[in-house]
């Protein structure tokens, strides 16, 4: 069994269907319809101890979700959910003690006072044992680079000063599991590196067990060497970016500059290539390599056009996983 073991999972919302106009506000008063959402559906994973585990997915797609049955904020409709085991909406204040959460839009600084107060809150609040809680205090403050802040009321922090100092409160107590929900959303790139070499280094060090969401694949593909996809509230994917890759990376972008070019001859190119952009002296195409090769392409393109110039965009893992959400995880596989 796993450090987290999440079976059957499913959690349903039940919506009020309102009629619109006054006989449907008076109708509404008496007599209302309901329809069931299923925004979770059936899902099932196990994280080990000690994993860094991204969880991606479109907005709606049933992350946020998750992660709220796993701290215990939800209750599951149906299925297995223990983290520790513990099932955290059964013993919600021990699940609390063990893990950590950062959502990136809000804070758990106390606005008016200096950080390093809700810090000491904080020690008092978990019981954090004064030695550790001084050598997390030094250890994070030369990770982020927080010397300075500590005494700078939350108020009068940047975004990016905000986030590392929420970071560093939600891992203070030493937790065993750390949520992050879009940590570096909004930072410029310096802070970015700072957050994840942070995040890096407190699972190396203290085996803290990450999960991560996000829509910043750089994130994922710094931190995490497992991800989870999930898309209208099912599991799709399971397995390392390497994976994502090899599996759903089959599109080429091919880019060609030509000397002339007549918009007619592009109507006669196979169906195997698809045209993006064309212009007098440009020609870019993608094509699926499980139809036709870079090579088996280049080579029509050349003999049907006087070609100046090539060139191969490479696939990244962003320019995939954007294509995956919006054509569906189902149509590329």
């Amino acid at each position: 069994m796993g450090f987290i073991t999440v079976k059957n999972l499913t959690k349903e919302f039940r919506h009020t269907k309102r009629q619109e106009g006054l006989i449907g506000s008076i109708t509404y008063l008496f007599s209302r319809n309901y329809s069931l959402i299923r925004a979770v559906d059936n899902i099932s994973f196990e994280i080990a101890e000690g994993e860094v585990v991204g969880y991606i997915g479109r907005n709606g797609a049933g992350k946020s979700t998750t992660i709220k049955m796993l701290t215990g904020i939800l209750v599951p409709t149906s299925g297995k959910l223990e983290v520790n085991g513990i099932v955290p909406h059964k013993k919600r204040m021990q699940n609390a003690r063990n893990i950590g959460v950062v959502f990136g839009q809000r804070t758990q600084l106390r606005w008016d006072i200096p950080v390093i107060e809700t810090f000491r809150l904080l020690r008092d609040l978990y019981e954090i044992p004064k030695n550790i809680y001084k050598d997390n205090v030094n250890l994070f403050t030369e990770i982020l680079e927080l010397e300075g802040l500590l005494s700078t009321p939350v108020r009068k922090l940047s975004l990016g000063q905000r986030m590392k100092c929420d970071l560093a409160a939600s891992f203070l107590h030493n937790p065993k599991i750390v949520y992050l929900d879009e940590p570096t959303i909004g930072l410029d790139i310096v802070v970015k590196e700072s957050v994840r070499k942070f995040i890096k280094t407190l699972n190396k060090e203290q085996n803290t067990t990450i999960i991560l969401t996000t829509h910043d694949l750089d994130d994922i593909e710094d931190i995490c060497l497992r991800t989870i996809a999930i898309d209208k509230g099912k599991i799709v994917f399971d397995g390392s970016i390497q994976e994502i890759i090899a599996r759903f990376g089959k599109y080429k972008v091919l880019i060609f500059e030509v000397k002339e070019l007549e918009i007619m001859q592009t109507d006669k190119l196979p169906k195997c290539m698809e045209i993006l952009e064309v212009e007098a002296h440009y020609l870019k195409i993608r094509i699926n390599q499980e139809e036709i090769s870079s090579s088996q392409a280049i080579r029509y393109i050349m003999n049907t056009f006087d070609v100046q110039d090539i060139s191969i965009e490479e696939t990244s893992i962003e320019s995939i996983v954007r294509r995956l959400y919006q054509e569906g995880w189902d149509a590329q596989s």
